[in-house]
């Protein structure tokens, strides 16, 4: 096999091609896998091989350790384990470790996705015990490239879902710790190395809690990443902020005095930013706040009727409620009209962080969004009507119904009516916010009064609308379960509506489908 020639194929625009060369390396493994380890690992670790061979080489590599199918995987790892020998082993570790000092940082990245896969399954069965010792020395002493990938490869190891590796990295903590600290430090003046030392650092929240344990320790690790919120460059930010929320996540009963002295005011900062991946982690941090607190809740009333121990309960959320609800608010303003229903962008992040703050503080949320929702609904900027709307919709579930009653009751026609509006998005925005309603509060509705127009403007939007036809149907869904009356019941607020709305449902069924 012409290893080079074939690892062309593998990139080639022609799918046949692509797929002979895919069955070529996997013959060849097949055949002769100790050969086949040695051939591409020294192709990965040759400089003078072009990039993108290097890169093909790398990922043939992982595909050779990499499966869905548990039983592939086993029998792939017990292959190395059982019947490849000392001397190909060790050939192969050294051809990775070798191209982690490689100026380009794909091939790097490549030789760290190697390295992972066989320390999954040597470190469980406590070998290559040095590995961790020579990542931790590269960042140390090594160039920038060394420092960057071997960061890298510290982050995929503790990234690891396997079990059995993830269980045999406690013992490497402080090396760990060691190494991702140093990099992610201020005084780091490469960014690459920085932001990789970052990502690891995120990785590894979960097996440093011996060191998060230790005050003097903790400390430091929380400096270290929050003045790497604030450093030059918007990934080292971003990541920085993505790192707080796995602490947070991990940590909670340790954050009090980090809130009071640094993340409260750093987070909003970084909601603030107008940086998109920085705004959305820095609102994430607060969408773990909230993920925290309600669970502590939930855990300590448990914990209260069995007479057992409760959880540290601080209530960041509902301290913060007056500062951080406002830039939530002015956060949900920065839609863009024209991006995909699946894409998450500043303003969706918001969105769920007002869903989860309101569960989380139940009526303190309602006052800052009320007077957010009167100062905007009827704004000649769409962006501030549809946060509006969406806002209303947000807070639907978390303040008891009885305090929400008279607001819903008020807003209701104006809702109703602004399912005509102008803007498709406030049109989709105001659909979901009906069908919030339904599903959450639907005591308050009035069959009598409000179920003629809200099924009228709901099949009006599914109608005219295609782009807003989801949230409709959804919001519809909730009207019938709302009113669908008891089981066995001959007839139910909905029999008069039901002929009319069969028909609209036909309509639009015979519109889309050929």
């Amino acid at each position: 096999m012409d290893a080079r020639q074939v690892l062309q194929s593998t990139l080639a625009p022609d799918a046949a091609e692509r797929s002979n060369a895919e069955q070529q390396l996997a013959h060849a493994a097949e055949v002769d896998f100790a050969a086949y380890l040695i051939t591409l690992g020294q192709e990965l670790a040759n400089e003078s091989s072009p990039a993108h061979i290097r890169v093909a080489a790398g990922i043939a590599l992982k595909n050779a350790f990499t499966f869905r199918d548990q039983a592939k995987l086993r029998e792939v790892q017990l292959r190395w384990a059982q019947s490849i020998n000392a001397e190909t082993k060790t050939q192969v570790k050294e051809l990775a470790l070798k191209t982690l000092q490689s100026p380009d940082a794909r091939a790097g990245n490549a030789a760290a996705t190697l390295i992972v896969s066989i320390a999954a399954i040597e470190l469980p069965r406590g070998e290559w015990p040095e590995l961790m010792g020579i990542l931790v020395q590269n960042v140390a002493s090594g160039n920038d490239a060394l420092k960057q990938s071997s960061l890298t490869a510290i982050g995929y190891i503790c990234e690891s879902q396997d079990p059995d590796l993830r269980a045999s990295l406690t013992q490497h903590s402080n090396a760990i710790l060691t190494a991702v600290v140093q990099g992610a430090r201020r005084e780091e003046p490469n960014m690459d190395v920085r932001y990789a030392a970052i990502a690891a650092l995120s990785d590894a929240v979960d097996f440093v809690r011996t060191n998060m344990d230790n005050e003097g320790e903790r400390n430091y690790i929380m400096q270290v990443v929050c003045e790497a919120t604030q450093a030059d460059e918007v990934r080292v930010q971003a990541a920085a902020f993505g790192c707080l929320n796995r602490i947070m996540g991990s940590y909670y009963e340790k954050m009090r005095f980090y809130m009071e002295k640094a993340l409260f005011g750093l987070s909003i900062m970084g909601m603030k930013s107008e940086e998109e991946e920085v705004a959305k982690l820095a609102i994430e941090f607060w969408c773990t706040v909230c993920e925290e607190e309600i669970a502590i809740e939930d855990d300590n009333a448990e914990a209260q009727q069995e007479g057992v121990e409760a959880r540290p309960f601080f209530g960041f959320a509902r301290v913060a409620t007056r500062e951080v609800v406002p830039v939530l608010l002015q956060s949900m303003c920065r839609q863009d009209e024209d991006a995909d229903d699946n894409e998450y962008n500043v303003s969706r992040a918001a969105y769920q962080a007002m869903q989860l703050y309101a569960q989380c503080v139940q009526g303190d949320v309602i006052q800052p969004v009320v007077t957010f929702v009167e100062e905007n609904i009827r704004n000649e900027d769409w962006h501030r009507r549809d946060a509006a709307v969406a806002a209303f919709g947000a807070i639907m579930e978390g303040p008891e119904p009885s305090v929400l009653e008279p607001l819903i009751k008020q807003a209701l026609s104006v809702l109703l009516g602004m399912m005509e509006d102008s803007s498709i998005s406030v049109r989709d925005s105001t659909a979901y916010a009906l069908g919030r309603v339904c599903d959450c509060c639907p005591e308050v509705l009035d069959p009598e009064v409000h179920l003629q127009p809200l099924i009228s403007c709901l099949f009006n939007g599914l109608a005219n609308s295609p782009k807003i036809a989801s949230s409709c149907c959804w919001a519809l869904m909730n009207v019938a379960d709302r009113f669908a009356g008891d089981d066995g019941s001959q007839t139910n607020p909905l029999s008069k509506h039901f002929e009319d709305s069969v028909k609209s449902l036909l309509t639009v069924t015979e519109r889309y489908v050929p």
